[in-house]
């Protein structure tokens, strides 16, 4: 039986901030309006959505084979560490939360069509690398985390709260969801290698490592771009959120200085931790723009 640390190590709890990051910016957005319950319910469904595709993957490339020259976290099918059952249920235990407390989230709001909201978000979680024909494996994962830990995080955190978005709630979304897709590009930028020889078709091996790489700082600068809108919509004190932006110098340099396999994952961590800074000091800014507002 596979240790606690080692569960929690397969949790992989560095990419938290991706799940977090959305929610938090999101309620920043509602401002006064603000709910603190379905706040909460929101952040659960978010987290656990994340300890569950992080699950699921280990799961389903470990079952496939293509863990097994991986760099970087643990996994825990792949390194033989849990057996691919227990992984699976603890995927599944995860996916049954965010599925339990996301009814309940709706059932406050009366808004029964986000069911099938939220039940798309779980079969996107499973199906990244599960399933027949994971799309993951077809250079479609970006798209899905954009849209995943981007716009339906964000927009359904201010939806749930307010019942409407507007222009302000649509280009957060969008630029948290450019954060989160970077973070994917890191990782699939450090797999290139084993993920050619596992057959695996991610969109940087589908682009190439040097298209990648122009590809992860587009997504930097567009969400720093992101906060100059968010200002222009909603209030100048939003441009707190460049605030961050020393966060994402070392990320980048290393992935525009060209390094590959384990001298990415310093930028990788880095990205992480840029999207908290990133959501902590844009949310800080809409806050303050909220309390000094005549």
């Amino acid at each position: 039986m596979s240790s606690p640390a080692l569960w929690i190590a397969g949790a992989r709890l560095r990419t938290l901030p991706a799940a977090i990051a959305p929610v938090l910016v999101g309620t920043a957005l509602v401002g006064s309006a603000w709910i603190p319950t379905r706040a909460a319910l929101a952040l659960v469904v978010a987290l656990a959505l994340q300890v569950g595709v992080n699950y699921a993957n280990d799961y389903s490339d470990g079952i496939k084979g293509t863990d097994r020259s991986r760099v970087g976290p643990v996994r825990l099918v792949g390194q033989g560490l849990a057996t691919p059952r227990a992984v699976r249920n603890a995927a599944i235990g995860c996916f049954l939360i965010a599925a339990i407390v996301g009814f309940v989230l709706v059932a406050l709001t009366a808004q029964w069509w986000l069911l099938a909201v939220g039940a798309s978000a779980i079969a996107a979680a499973w199906l990244y690398t599960g399933g027949p024909r994971p799309y993951g494996y077809a250079g479609l994962g970006e798209v899905f985390v954009f849209v995943y830990f981007g716009l339906v995080p964000v927009l359904g955190t201010v939806y749930v709260q307010t019942g409407s978005v507007d222009g302000a709630a649509v280009v957060a979304a969008m630029s948290v969801g450019a954060l989160a897709t970077a973070i994917l590009v890191t990782n699939n930028l450090r797999d290139i290698p084993t993920d050619l020889e596992a057959g695996k078709r991610t969109l940087a091996v589908r682009l190439g490592d040097q298209t990648t790489r122009v590809l992860y700082v587009v997504l930097i600068c567009a969400a720093f771009a992101g906060v100059a809108a968010v200002a222009w919509f909603a209030t100048p004190w939003a441009l707190l959120g460049l605030a961050s932006i020393p966060w994402a110098i070392s990320p980048i340099r290393i992935v525009a200085g060209g390094a590959i396999g384990r001298d990415l994952v310093p930028a990788l961590s880095g990205t992480g931790v840029l999207v908290a800074v990133y959501a902590v000091s844009l949310s800080l800014g809409l806050v303050i723009g909220l309390v000094l507002s005549p």
